[in-house]
């Protein structure tokens, strides 16, 4: 609780005084620094540096000379007030101003002390008679005879004392240290020196005789209430003291004072006595770990000052000097020889483990219900709900407040039943008032009957204050009476509300009048002659009189021992209420030996970030004090909190031993639901407090060795680390026992920690991958979510599955983490009991484990089972970090029984981890598990991908490893070392936008000889794009190298948000890499941290593992299955004219994959880059790219789902172009028409087959001499013949080649043009342009066509080719388009080919390049033709071209780009010459092409297998954001036959670009040349696509507005079954339309898969009862398989000859119920060719609804209606409800009409509209009955 409040009167009254007093102050020191000194001191003006040896002076009582005077080694003779000359001169010490008085001024020399006499040695030590040394006194009364008794108590612990021998003193009533009656002990570790004239006592470490205690620096002061001793010390490091607000664990030695006695305070940032006493302090020597502790035994009121040297001087008012030196090999050793003597930690019960909600004034207990509800709702685990003193009837004890807490009782039952516990807080002032309602307060009155009060001097009267329920009085807890009242109590009011633990609170003992009701009297107890500087220098101040009378002592000796005795009397209530169980106390005021008997909080803390990381400090120092069960209010008890305080708090807090979030009347709520329930705070804090779950039975073992061994728990760093100096200073993290440290982020708007790691193995805790960091100082990035938390190699931890409450936790699954040393050995502990039994240690009621690794072995040993309840559960999972090699064999035994094998665990490749599952390792056994380690062959990395075959001494040469493989192996025989480092991290910067690092090239193993020269040093940048999108970049940054000049649509800034975030990066080291890991499930999916990451000239290498062997994409190059084939296998991009085979790289180059990571999450990768590459796949799984060029430049898209990662993917390179409606009708073409009469002769068949039909193409036979803009003289009618057949709806395309022709004879504009606009390529640094040869022939040539074109390029003219990149050629190109358009012949639509380019000749005419290195790069890719050069059939790579903006480029860096510099140009030049939206069809593409332009897979093959090809390459496509993709129906190279012919037919009617193209000299194959059979199937199947085309057109435009796919993988949709992941012989035309084509020869079945959904038979209508699995079905040779899901509505439209009159037709709908009878759909309508309708907002857009028995329409736009084209005809109900139909009406335009319908089945339901005059533009509704 707070303290009370000061009245404005008191605080100005505070204010003046504080004012008075500073400027007396002042006054005074002008006045002392103006009288001149004893001795001058000499003209030195800073301090001197602190020097270790001790100046011995003479008896003289005179100062020392100044050069003797070292002033940081003054003990202060002045220490109560500021000093004078007078009054130093009358005390008889030494006056020496200084420039600084924060040193002493009035110092002690040699006059003052004591000296031993008559010393004689006892059984226990010596003992010594001491005399004061005639002086002059400090504060009189000086005791002139005084005893010392020294006792070596123990090897390690010292004891010496300082008594009145005369006079019996106040001794503390130590409840545990007892006298002490054994003997002297031997072979101690010290060595005591008693010296006589003046006395000084010193301790001595025995094994270096280093002087650890040494008080000769300073005189004894022995009074009656002023006690002072000095001592040197042989440590700066300084631990412990308090209760106080220390700003560092250790302490500040400039001259600092430190009052000691309980006090309500408030912590603050200044030296205020706070809540306890506690006088322990250790100081560690040296980097062996040697260390000493220092306790005074003493509770009287005192300071402590700290000063250089370092020297320690006690002030204590009274008792006696009663000193205990421990002496430990390690600090930790210290800290348990301290709780030996003064008691050990109590052990917790499991509950109070937990995580614990309180506030102080809730108000009603409605409130505290609705804490504990949206608590539960949002799932934070949560154990103890607490209330403050607002549950109590008016702040009585032992009450509660009938009204506003009606209900306590059922509420407090509500808590049991779900396993909670509930906590009240007691305060020990009593009320002497009455009840609310008029009635005695039988608490105060039983207890005034009993005696049990503190009482005023006379010790009868009972002292009365004022605490928070008013006039009080206070139980002596000293009094065995008040002990048994106060248990008699506790059993009383818990028979009201069953608590279960008990909050003691304000019991230092506070008061809000100071002394009592009455005042205090003048005496020296109230008055005393010196008081500390503590908290208003008046002993009383907020408490009672120190005069009062408790059973141990007067209130001036036992005041600071309140909160203690309170704590013993309430451990005995305990017993009383809760017999042989723990429970829980918590005290505010605390001394030695509190932790026996209670846990204490920090205080009533403040919500700043200073307090925050003071918290630890607290911590730590209770951990010291032997209270381990300590922890600070989370989220700060006074002032607002913040939610990003109260996150990083929450945080923090998880990982308090006592973990409570507390705070204030008067302040808004910030128990973590409160913030929301999907707020960052919320999710942060219940995935921490589920780690602390997890973590308990750790955290219970560490508290079972504190209780039984002394050992802290959150424990400094120094004590595990001592050898490491660094660790002597850290305190802004720590440790849970030896092997779990903790790194909060305590700065506001920090997300990076400057983080210390001591020298040992760490492993993340969250993901267990090893860290490279040892020894060193990092900055380690914890994002708004995360705090640092690393586990140490070499030990073993035990963990449950948690829960949302301890009762449930401890009924799950335990599990072991092993993190491995870098020997692989790993040890461990293990205790569990009930958790709340008493004394179960003690009656050996409990289970202990010791574990231990070394040589692949774990040994889980019980070395105690006597808890048999305990036996049920199980280590039922095991993780082991840090296992290099990969593990292939698991074994596990129990007891003594065989081993036998273990099948359950999985390796993870990527943190090197080992998880053994679906163990059943019961308590109480021994067991023992084994591993075997391999270094696979799939981890090896090919260090020899060349061209050359590899050898053994190549392979050496390089520096690489070899290994012959074994027969039948691909792995490679030359691979990296595995720990293969190229780069080394110089630095990694961590931000909330992305990361950026910088790499060194290491040169130290820079052993390995790649191709090309290294770049020496590199720039890593990690951008947070999106949520869901970012890019990570690696690129030299001493020289500018080439990056693709594709723009992408990405944020001018990233727009993330870390709370939203779907992933985490970070940049590991040693080696590096980069490692991206999906936030929600904690997978890996990028992991770049492998050997060969190269970063050369001309030869980039990276390689990452992936997260399973599912990987779509890569191309262009043939594929015979859609997913890849991760066993060794390698594919080459780099575009070129090559007919579509088995690992040839063909014309697109994309360098996207789509990685499957488990049945819910996905994600896309692109490597934006144009050079040649390879990637070669392996089954680690892992690929690895190559590229001979440019930098690194990836983007990685989160999905989760495939289709949304690939709409995300979309989104950046742009979604796909919307084709016109006309482009989605039947397309025919040939390469080979000799003229006119052929094309007009195919058109005239098809229209008397009545096989529907809608542009036709002709290739470069058109043209003369194949120049592009001419026609040839066998065409000269061509025109007329186009016109003709558009004015019957039809549309026509023509080819264009890039190459134009530049040797001719006559005019010829195109290249007269071309010149005039300098658009074609050249050699670099000249004006000549590089000429090829192509198509175009020389003029008046006779060509032999039986020859090869290699034989007559002799024929072929010079051609250049157009810079597509600049913006002169996008101009010039334009003009002879449109020129060509209105000129010579119409077209609509245009089709680009041979512009990957492509050449007939090999770089050049003469077939010489000018540069080597570009055309034979030192690495050549995997390529085809890999020995003859990147420029074989294709353009030199030096030649050069001109970027937009005027920037010059090589080919070599964008020869794969030239198609997708081609296709805007087109795009924009073919609009402008029609002024329609046209399509564009390009052979060569680059990711952002599809944007502009369609495509088709490429000159292919006649053949079978290059059917399920073409589904495979448009699903592809469909990846790359190419939806209008299809492949040459019936195949281009080669004959057809029929039957490969007909069900290409089936297929191919289902393509998006449906097109029928073959090459010269082989048969016609369009549909129409076949037999009428052949044409009727053609018809039909082309009249169900011309049906679909609304829905198919309203797909298109679905991924023209949002990306996506059109041919759709079954995958795609039905992610979480997992065959459709394998599947690549069916597609999906959306989500609704299911294809599946005979793709064999000769089959008259198929077999499909029928994903798990509701599916019908599209030919009849009905479900075909089939899902969730393969289903053969029956495929004669004229029919195809097809299939419409159910939940989903189909537009469709009656079929025509071509979609001009088709679009004229009735519209209909087919309405496919799924198992709910719903289902949707959708239409997109516009007028099918106007330019950016969309955009414009030119269309219409209607949903479609079907609920049970009603189908609705919802209009969404309603911007483009023709009535003609919307008619709706006809309804198709599928799957309805088995019932027949009696009405069918209709509500349309406000009028209910029946319309026609007929039931030919109980599921079918059709629907004719063409009476009802129904247009899809009005809303409309369906029902049925």
């Amino acid at each position: 609780m707070a303290r009370k409040k000061f009245t404005g009167l008191e605080i100005s009254l505070i204010v003046l005084f504080a004012i008075v007093t500073i400027i007396a102050i002042a006054l005074v020191a002008v006045l002392a620094t103006n009288t001149p000194a004893v001795e001058e001191v000499s003209g030195s003006t800073s301090t001197p540096a602190t020097i270790r040896t001790t100046t011995v002076y003479p008896g003289s009582g005179k100062c020392p000379s100044v050069l003797n005077d070292l002033i940081n080694e003054r003990i202060n003779c002045i220490p109560e007030q500021f000093p004078t000359k007078t009054l130093c001169a009358a005390r008889g010490c030494c006056w020496r101003p200084w420039n600084n008085s924060v040193i002493p001024w009035c110092f002690f020399v040699d006059n003052h002390g004591y000296n031993a006499e008559g010393t004689t040695s006892t059984t226990t030590g010596l003992e010594a008679k001491l005399n004061r040394i005639p002086s002059p006194t400090l504060f009189g009364n000086d005791i002139n005879t005084v005893l010392l008794t020294t006792q070596s108590q123990t090897s390690k612990r010292f004891r010496f004392k300082i008594t009145d021998p005369n006079n019996r003193r106040y001794e503390v009533p130590h409840q545990f240290v007892k006298e002490f009656s054994g003997t002297a002990a031997s072979d101690t570790l010290y060595d005591v020196k008693v010296i006589d004239n003046p006395f000084s006592i010193k301790v001595y470490r025995k094994s270096n005789d280093r002087l650890l205690f040494d008080t000769s620096i300073g005189p004894l002061v022995y009074s009656d209430q002023y006690l002072q001793i000095s001592a040197r010390l042989s440590s700066e490091y300084i631990y412990g003291i308090g209760e106080h607000i220390h700003k560092r664990f250790r302490h500040d030695l400039y001259w600092k004072t430190w009052p000691v006695f309980t006090r309500d305070q408030l912590p603050g940032d200044n030296n205020n006595n706070l809540y306890g006493h506690q006088t322990f302090f250790m100081c560690i020597e040296d980097t062996s770990g040697k260390s000493f502790g220092v306790f005074l035994m003493n509770s009287n009121a005192m300071e402590i000052f700290i000063q250089p040297t370092p020297i320690v001087t006690y002030r204590v008012t009274g008792g006696i000097l009663d000193f205990y030196i421990f002496l430990g090999d390690t600090p930790e050793q210290v800290v348990q020889q301290y709780q030996e003597l003064i008691g050990r930690p109590t052990m917790p019960a499991y509950w109070s483990l937990g995580f614990q909600l309180s506030r102080w004034n809730y108000k009603s207990l409605d409130v505290v219900k609705e804490v504990v509800r949206r608590n539960r709702e949002a799932g934070i685990p949560f154990d103890t709900q607490v209330t403050d003193i607002d549950y109590m009837e008016d702040k009585k004890d032992f009450t509660y407040d009938q009204v506003a807490f009606n209900g306590l009782p059922e509420f407090v039952q509500d808590l049991h039943d779900h396993g909670q516990k509930y906590v009240i807080i007691l305060d020990p002032a009593i009320s002497i008032e009455k009840r609310a309602n008029g009635a005695a307060y039988e608490t105060y009155e039983r207890g005034t009957a009993q005696n049990v009060w503190v009482n005023e001097s006379d010790g009868t009267t009972a002292i009365i204050g004022e605490v928070w329920p008013g006039l009080t009085v206070y139980p002596d807890f000293t009094n065995p009476n008040c002990i048994e009242w106060w248990a008699n109590e506790c059993s009383i009011f818990h028979q009201q509300v069953n608590y279960d633990g008990l909050w003691i609170d304000m019991n230092e003992v506070s008061s809000f009048i100071h002394g009592s009701k009455k005042g205090c009297s003048d005496n020296k107890l109230n008055y005393p002659a010196f008081t500390p500087d503590i908290l208003d220098k008046i002993l009383y101040s907020k408490t009672i009189c120190m005069d009062a009378v408790q059973h141990w002592g007067k209130q001036y000796d036992v005041h600071s021992l309140y909160g203690y005795s309170m704590a013993i009397a309430t451990e005995k209530a305990i017993q009383k209420v809760f017999p042989n169980k723990r429970s829980f106390i918590l005290s505010r005021s605390t001394f030695a030996g509190s932790g026996s008997y209670a846990a204490h909080w920090l205080g009533d803390n403040t919500a700043s970030w200073e307090q925050m990381e003071w918290s630890i400090t607290g911590m730590l120092e209770f951990g010291l004090f032997g209270i381990p069960l300590v922890g600070a209010d989370i989220c700060g008890f006074v002032a607002e909190t913040t939610e990003e305080l109260c996150r990083r708090w929450m945080q923090l807090g998880a990982f308090y031993p006592f973990s409570r979030n507390h705070n204030a009347d008067g302040y808004e709520h910030q128990d973590p639901a409160f913030f929301g329930p999907n707020s960052l705070l919320v999710n942060s804090s219940r995935h921490y407090l589920n780690i602390r779950y997890t973590l308990l039975p750790f955290l219970y073992t560490l508290f079972y060795k504190a209780h039984m061994f002394g050992e802290t728990v959150a424990r400094p760093v120094l004590h595990e680390f001592y050898e490491d100096t660094n660790s002597w200073i850290e305190d802004t993290q720590f440790l849970w026992g030896p092997s779990l440290l903790i790194t909060p982020v305590l700065k506001q708007g920090a997300d990076t920690v400057s983080a210390y790691i001591p020298n040992a193995t760490w492993y993340d805790f969250e993901t267990g991958a090893k860290r490279p960091w040892k020894g060193q100082r990092v900055d380690m990035y914890l994002p708004a979510d995360k705090i640092g938390l690393h586990l140490r190699g070499g030990y073993i931890i035990p963990i449950q599955q948690p829960a949302v409450t301890t009762t449930a936790s401890r009924n799950n699954p335990l599990g072991l983490i092993v993190a491995l040393d870098e020997d692989n050995t790993a040890k461990g502990d293990f205790f569990w009991d009930d958790g709340e039994t008493k004394d179960t240690i003690q009656n050996g009621n409990y289970i202990l484990y010791t574990f231990s690794v070394s040589n692949n072995k774990l040994g889980i040993i019980c070395t105690h089972s006597s808890y048999q309840e305990g036996t049920t559960l199980a280590f039922e999972t095991i993780k082991i970090l840090g296992l290099i090699n990969t593990v292939t064999a698991v074994s596990v035994m129990e007891d003594n029984q065989p081993m036998r094998a273990h099948y359950n665990f999985t390796y993870d490749t990527s943190n090197q981890n080992l998880l053994i599952y679906n163990l059943m390792f019961n308590l109480g056994r021994n067991f023992t598990v084994q591993w075997d380690q391999t270094f696979l062959e799939a981890e090896k990395f090919t260090c020899y991908p060349d061209s050359d075959i590899a050898t053994k001494q190549r392979c050496e040469e390089r520096g690489c490893l070899w290994e012959t493989a074994p027969l039948g192996s691909k792995a490679p025989e030359c691979y990296f070392p595995k720990e293969d480092n190229s780069y080394l991290v110089q630095s990694t910067h961590y931000s909330s936008v992305g990361i950026t690092a910088e790499l060194q090239l290491n040169t130290v193993k820079a052993r390995i000889k790649l191709p090309s020269d290294p770049i020496p040093t590199l720039h890593v940048e990690v951008k947070y794009h999106k949520d869901d999108m970012l890019q990570f970049k690696i690129y030299d940054p001493q020289n500018k190298r080439y990056e693709v000049p594709v723009p992408l649509n990405i944020p001018a800034t990233p727009t993330s948000t870390y709370e939203n975030r779907l992933y985490d990066v970070e940049i590991k080291e040693n080696p590096f890499g980069i490692q991206i890991r999906r936030r929600s499930t904690g997978r890996v999916i990028w992991d770049s941290r492998l050997p060969g990451f190269a970063f050369n000239n001309q030869f980039i290498q990276i390689s990452t593992r992936l997260p399973s062997e599912y990987i779509y994409g890569f191309g262009e190059v043939e594929h015979t299955a859609l997913k890849r084939d991760l066993n060794w296998h390698t594919w080459g991009m780099f575009t070129r004219d090559q007919p579509p085979g088995y690992k040839l790289n063909s014309y697109g180059f994309h360098p996207y994959y789509m990685a499957l990571e488990d049945e819910s999450h996905a994600h896309g990768v692109l490597l934006l880059n144009s050079n040649a590459m390879d990637v070669t796949f392996q089954p680690t799984p892992a690929l690895t790219y190559r590229i001979i060029g440019g930098i690194l430049d990836f983007y990685m898209f989160l999905g989760p789902s495939p289709e949304v990662a690939t709409k995300q993917y979309h989104r950046v390179i742009g979604q796909p172009v919307m084709p016109p409606y006309w482009a989605l009708g039947f397309q025919l073409c040939l390469y080979g028409y000799r003229n006119t009469s052929q094309v007009e002769e195919v058109y005239n068949d098809m229209l008397a087959a009545q096989i529907p039909y809608d542009v036709q193409y002709t290739d470069i036979d058109y043209m003369e001499r194949q120049l592009d803009f001419t026609i040839d003289e066998e065409f000269r009618d061509l025109p007329q013949f186009v016109d003709k057949i558009r004015s019957e709806g039809m549309r026509y395309i023509i080819v264009l080649d890039p190459a134009i022709s530049g040797n001719e004879t006559k005019p010829y504009p195109a290249f007269e043009r071309g010149q005039e606009k300098d658009v074609f390529i050249k050699w670099p640094n000249t004006n000549d342009i590089c000429w090829a040869k192509v198509w175009p022939d020389l003029p008046n040539v006779t060509k032999d066509e039986s020859l090869i074109d290699e034989a007559v390029n002799a024929s072929r003219v010079h051609v250049a080719f157009p810079d597509f990149f600049r913006n002169s050629t996008a101009e010039w190109w334009t003009r002879e388009i449109i020129d060509f358009y209105n000129n010579q012949m119409k077209f609509d639509g245009l089709w680009i080919d041979m512009n990957e380019p492509s050449s007939f000749v090999n770089g050049t005419t003469t077939n010489q390049c000018r540069n080597i290195e570009l055309n034979y790069p030192p690495y050549f890719p995997e390529l085809t033709k890999r020995t003859d050069g990147l420029h074989f059939r294709t353009m030199c790579m030096e030649t050069e071209q001109i970027l937009s903006d005027g920037s010059a480029v090589l080919h070599y860096d964008v020869h794969n780009l030239y198609g997708w510099s081609q296709a805007k140009p087109t795009y924009d030049a073919l609009q402008k010459a029609t002024g329609k939206r046209g399509i564009v069809i390009s052979r060569s593409t680059y990711p952002t092409a599809g944007r502009w332009v369609g495509h088709w897979l490429g000159d292919n093959y006649a053949k079978w297998d290059n059917l399920d090809k073409s589904i495979i390459g448009m699903m592809e496509f469909s990846l790359f954001g190419m939806s209008y993709t299809g492949a040459d129906i019936c195949g281009f190279f080669n004959n057809s036959e029929y039957q490969l012919c007909a069900r290409w037919m089936q297929l191919g009617a289902f393509y998006p670009n449906a097109r029928s193209h073959n090459t010269a000299s082989t048969r016609r194959q369009d549909p129409a040349s076949w037999n009428a059979t052949f044409s009727e199937m053609s018809k039909n199947i082309l009249n169900i696509r011309y049906t679909l085309l609304p829905y198919f057109y309203t797909q298109m435009h679905e991924i023209h507005a949002h990306g996506g796919t059109v041919i759709r993988p079954l995958l795609h949709e039905f992610f979480n079954e997992k065959p459709t992941w394998d599947i690549f012989k069916q597609f999906l035309w959306g989500p609704a339309f299911m294809i599946t084509p005979v793709l064999e020869a000769y089959a008259d079945t198929v077999e499909g898969y029928i994903p798990n959904a509701r599916w019908f038979d599209y030919h009849t209508g009905r479900d075909i009862g089939v899902r969730g699995k393969f289903h053969t079905f029956a495929a004669p040779l004229y029919e195809i398989n097809l299939h419409v899901r159910g939940g989903y509505i189909l537009p469709c439209q009656e079929a025509a000859q071509n979609t001009f009159y088709s679009r004229k037709n009735y519209m209909k709908l087919i309405v496919a119920a799924d198992d709910n009878q719903m289902a949707q759909g959708s239409l997109f309508w516009d007028d099918g060719e106007t330019i950016d309708t969309y955009e414009r907002d030119l269309y219409f857009f209607v949903q479609f609804n079907l609920n049970k028995t009603i189908l609705t329409s919802t209009i969404l736009k309603n911007s483009y209606i023709n009535k003609n084209e919307m008619r709706l005809g006809y309804i198709h109900i599928w799957g309805k409800e088995k019932t027949p139909v009696s009405e069918v009406n209709l509500i349309y335009n406000g009028n209910k009409e029946s319309v026609n319908f007929e039931n030919p089945d109980l599921e079918i339901l059709n629907i004719d509209l063409r009476q009802n005059n129904v247009t899809l533009d009005e809303p409309i509704e369906i029902n049925w009955s």
